[in-house]
């Protein structure tokens, strides 16, 4: 509790004056809405005898191969996304987001759309993984970002693509296959789609970076913390256990890790600044 309370203060002071803060979220604030993580047994899909991880799913050579295998996994995965509510951890950085205005930025690797459920803004809100709500043509006959149609009913697992999921599932323009908006592992973050410089200038106006429910899998995200620590930024790391975040930014002596669930933490954070004002 005295961590929870001297990081509280701390938090409420650097908003005080002024600070910047960026928040780069993961799997951990979207698993207390009840979404599995990407890695665990809902990750994994069978395709007739085989079982294949989420890292062979989740590729363009996949996609490639067996485009209709990937959809289908990506709309079951869209399904138990769809199913799931934000909660209050998402909730309080969207009242943080209305308290700083422009001197916040959410950074997100969570595909399933939940921070813009909760009312997050799409222009603060740095989705550099992608969106499970959004399609685009696969021969990239132009840039353009779609949501996927609201008719398409709910997918279930194991269940094969039927024929009016396969004629929705095309390019608005060309009439060609199109592809889930997500970024896969063959491929690399660019500013187009995934805000890859943007996210690297907001690390680099950091004074404060709030990090909740990630691991660091992925380059982005560790380039991130990097920036911020490498500039003398601090780091308050908010997860359930200890990750290579909390650690790096501990031995940097400018790191609060907080071991609580972000549900329960952040609306305790947030409240401190709005008490403070």
């Amino acid at each position: 509790m005295q961590a929870m309370t001297e990081t509280a203060e701390l938090f409420a002071a650097r908003m005080r004056v002024g600070a910047t803060i960026t928040v780069l979220t993961g799997a951990g604030i979207s698993a207390e809405s009840g979404i599995p993580t990407f890695r665990g047994k809902e990750g994994y899909w069978t395709v007739g005898s085989r079982v294949y991880q989420p890292e062979e799913m989740a590729t363009a050579a996949m996609f490639l191969r067996r485009p209709e295998e990937v959809w289908a996994w990506y709309l079951y995965r869209r399904t138990v996304c769809r199913r799931a509510k934000p909660n209050p951890g998402h909730f309080a950085l969207v009242e943080l987001e209305h308290l700083l205005g422009p001197r916040f930025t959410l950074v997100t690797q969570n595909v399933d759309g939940l921070h813009l459920r909760a009312g997050s803004s799409q222009e603060r809100t740095y989705q550099i993984h992608g969106n499970l709500d959004f399609f685009r043509c696969a021969r990239e006959c132009h840039t353009g970002i779609h949501p996927l149609p609201e008719a398409l009913p709910e997918h279930q697992r194991g269940e094969a693509l039927s024929e009016a999921e396969r004629m929705a599932l095309c390019c608005p323009r060309c009439g060609g296959p199109a592809r889930p908006h997500v970024l896969w592992f063959d491929e690399s973050y660019d500013e187009p789609r995934y805000r890859f410089e943007s996210t690297l200038a907001a690390a680099d106006a950091t004074d404060l970076l709030l990090v909740v429910g990630t691991s660091g899998a992925t380059t982005l995200p560790n380039r991130v913390v990097a920036n911020v620590l490498g500039r003398g930024g601090e780091v308050i790391v908010v997860d359930l256990e200890e990750t290579v975040f909390s650690r790096a930014a501990q031995r940097s002596g400018r790191c609060w890790f907080l071991n609580r669930p972000s549900s329960e933490t952040l609306p305790t954070l947030i409240a401190g600044i709005r008490t403070g004002r």
